[in-house]
């Protein structure tokens, strides 16, 4: 970010120089610099719009660099901050398993645990969202395959496996 920061110093000082030019008879300098063609060259033709122009720039110059910058930023697909726009989206597919295969998953998840889990540790385990892992063990709560109990530290909802 220095380094940046340098730049953008470095070409304010350098505007200013090329401006005090316009003072002793070659105007438009620091607009050529900066990239505004047409009015530099207007500038430089009319001694820098009669002197009134050359002498306005002297309080443009910092935002002819910033907006100068600015558009040599966008034209190399950065935003303002530098950030590259208009990258191209990589497509993951990330699948999560669900129905019976979520169910088998979590019993497998149960007994690396030693045969309970709680809801996040299910979620952990299988990357499926919240909802459907406490859904699942709430179906295997029905069926009869698990029993529910509060941990007695935490107070988490835990899902015991008992056949494991």
């Amino acid at each position: 970010m220095n380094l940046k920061n340098n730049q953008h110093q470095d070409r304010i000082l350098v505007s200013y120089i090329l401006c005090a030019f316009g003072f002793f008879g070659v105007g438009g300098l620091h607009r050529l610099y900066n990239g505004k063609i047409g009015t530099g060259l207007l500038w430089m033709c009319t001694f820098g719009f009669f002197y009134i122009g050359q002498f306005v720039d002297l309080f443009l110059v910092s935002n002819m660099v910033d907006e100068y910058e600015h558009n040599l930023r966008l034209k190399a697909g950065l935003s303002p901050l530098g950030v590259p726009l208009n990258q191209g989206v990589v497509a993951t597919q990330v699948r999560h398993p669900a129905g019976n295969e979520l169910m088998v998953e979590l019993i497998k998840a149960a007994e690396n645990k030693g045969g309970s889990l709680t809801v996040t540790q299910g979620v952990k385990a299988t990357g499926a969202s919240f909802a459907e892992v406490e859904a699942s063990l709430k179906e295997m709560f029905k069926s009869g395959y698990v029993k529910i109990d509060n941990d007695p530290i935490t107070g988490a909802v835990t899902y015991h496996f008992h056949e494991l």
